[in-house]
Order: C-alpha cells, then structure tokens, then sequence
C-alpha cells in the first residue's frame, strides 16, 4: 500500500471509531494513539487534525516576530534591536546562571516593553546539578533581571515535569516544548507530554517538530505526520507551533491544516529590497490567509495583538 492510500478492514473500522469518538467530543482511549500512528493515510489523520484544533483554537492562527540573541557571544557592541520584533529570546547554552542573569539584564533597556524569554530550562537545570534550591534561585534571579518567560523545554530531554512546574511557581513559565533531536519519537514524546496531565498545562505552545535535523532529511510527509498526530494525542498545551524559519513558508502554511496553529520565528526584520509583499510580515499574513485561517500577531508573552486582514 502506497503511504497516502486509504485502509481497508478492520484497520479502516478502528481509525473510523477513533474519529467518532473524538468528533463527540471524547477523549482518546488506551490503545487510540497507537491506531492513529498505524495508519497510513495522512489525509483522514490531517482532518481529525484539525477537527481538534478548530475545536480548540477556532480559526485564528497566531504568530511572533523573534529577535534571537546568542546567549554565549551575547550582543556586546549591539546599541538596538529590530523595532518590530515582539520577542527577544536569547537562545544557547549560558556559561553559568551569573552569566544567563547578566546578559538579560543588558537586554533589558534595549527591548523596552518587548518580552525577553531565553533558555532551555533543561540547561538551567542542569547548570544547577538539578538541585531545586538552586534552581529556584537562579529562576528567581532571572526574572528580576528582566526575563518574562522561559523560551523553551527539550521534550525529549527528560520525563520530570516537576521543573516546569517550579519555574511556574517562581512566576517565570516555560514559553514552549521543543524537540531537540530528530531520532527521537514524535508518538512517544506526544505521549509523554500527555502524560504530564495539568502539570504541562502552564505551558502554551508545542513545537513537535525537531529543531537540529538528522543525518537525513525528513519528508513533508513524516513532517505533517507528526504533527497531526501532537495535536491529537496532546489535549493538555493549548497550540501546536511550527518554526518559520527552519521550516519554511510552504510547510509551516500545509501544517495549519494537520493541527498547528502558531507560528514561530517570524524574522522582526522587514528589508524592502524585494518589495513590500515579501516581507517576512506580508509573507506570513498571506499564507495563513489562504490556509482559510486568521493571522493574529502576539508576543513573547502569549500576549494577542491585532488580527492581520
């Protein structure tokens, strides 16, 4: 069977009692994700998709222009920032937490009232030899410092989600899921995710698609795959997101189909020389329009800005 051919049989009639279910609004039961990732065809695993997240989200589709700064190198020298970025997010591994509290501390006048998330919280942990006291500090240091949220956790790097639940404690939440390898799992990470139950629900967004690439690259079909099948099985993180900039316009538009509904990476940068209708603005406010969807503009925070016509 060719892999976007329909099922037949018994394995037709359990993805069929899976959809009804879910179209009652129901649950997915013991043994429904695993009927899910068996079946071949994408195009009826893509509509239940979306089901879910029309259920969930309704038709707006939100999206964040990001300034990245290297945590390590810093922006020493860098007197501004874009002014339309709605976030800033330092991004890599800190020397050490004084180093992670100094460089948001310095970005801080120059973003003014543009969020400032940063980090892996896997990474803070870490540099805090997992000991909670620690971590709670360095959180608490960070958020004076400046920071409005923590960029991201590595869903693959780890199955305690008490650390998302501390850093919601220390008023400084975790921004996103991500995953970090591309041999990991995508069905055992949704699954893992789902387990956390309310404990991940602080969180807003899940990124299910890996952000470093393998030694091989994956197909559009393996891509929407995993995606269609986050959004399905994670019911407890409100968005599934796709990354702009490592994946591209034509994908990011296809998987607003299969159950993603926020957009990430959007450049901040408007450079005119191709023509206004391709800046990365009207690049992304036109391919969401013609996905049938609502582009709406937010920020580091979560917080919504205006629909884009």
């Amino acid at each position: 069977m060719m892999a976007g051919d329909r099922e037949s049989g018994p394995n037709r009639a359990s993805l069929e009692a899976v959809a009804e279910r879910l179209r009652a609004g129901g649950r997915l039961a013991s043994g429904d994700a695993a009927v899910l990732a068996a079946t071949p065809d994408l195009v009826a695993l893509g509509a239940l998709a979306d089901d879910r997240r029309r259920a969930l989200r309704g038709d707006r589709v939100t999206f964040v222009r990001v300034c990245e700064i290297d945590a390590v190198a810093g922006g020493a020298g860098q007197d501004r920032l874009p002014p339309r970025a709605g976030e800033v997010r330092l991004v890599g591994r800190p020397a050490d937490i004084g180093a992670a509290v100094a460089e948001t501390s310095r970005l801080r006048e120059l973003a003014g009232p543009v969020p400032i998330t940063g980090f892996a919280l896997d990474d803070l942990v870490d540099l805090c030899r997992a000991d909670a006291a620690a971590v709670r500090e360095a959180l608490g240091a960070l958020r004076e410092a400046g920071l409005a949220r923590v960029a991201e956790a590595r869903a693959d790097a780890g199955d305690d989600p008490r650390w998302i639940e501390l850093a919601v404690a220390e008023d400084l939440p975790v921004a996103r899921l991500t995953v970090a390898s591309a041999d990991s799992d995508g069905l055992a990470n949704a699954r893992r995710i789902a387990a956390w139950g309310a404990a991940a629900a602080s969180v807003r967004a899940f990124a299910p698609l890996p952000a470093v690439a393998g030694p091989r690259p994956s197909t559009g079909y393996d891509d929407l795959r995993r995606v269609a099948l986050t959004r399905l099985v994670v019911d407890n993180i409100d968005s599934i997101q796709v990354d702009w900039r490592l994946y591209g316009p034509k994908l990011a538009q296809v998987a607003l189909t299969f159950g993603a509904d926020d957009v990430d990476a959007v450049s901040p940068i408007d450079a005119l020389e191709h023509g206004w209708r391709r800046t990365p603005l009207e690049e992304i406010t036109r391919n969401v329009s013609a996905a049938a969807r609502v582009p709406i503009e937010r920020n580091g925070r979560f917080e919504i800005g205006t629909a884009r016509p």
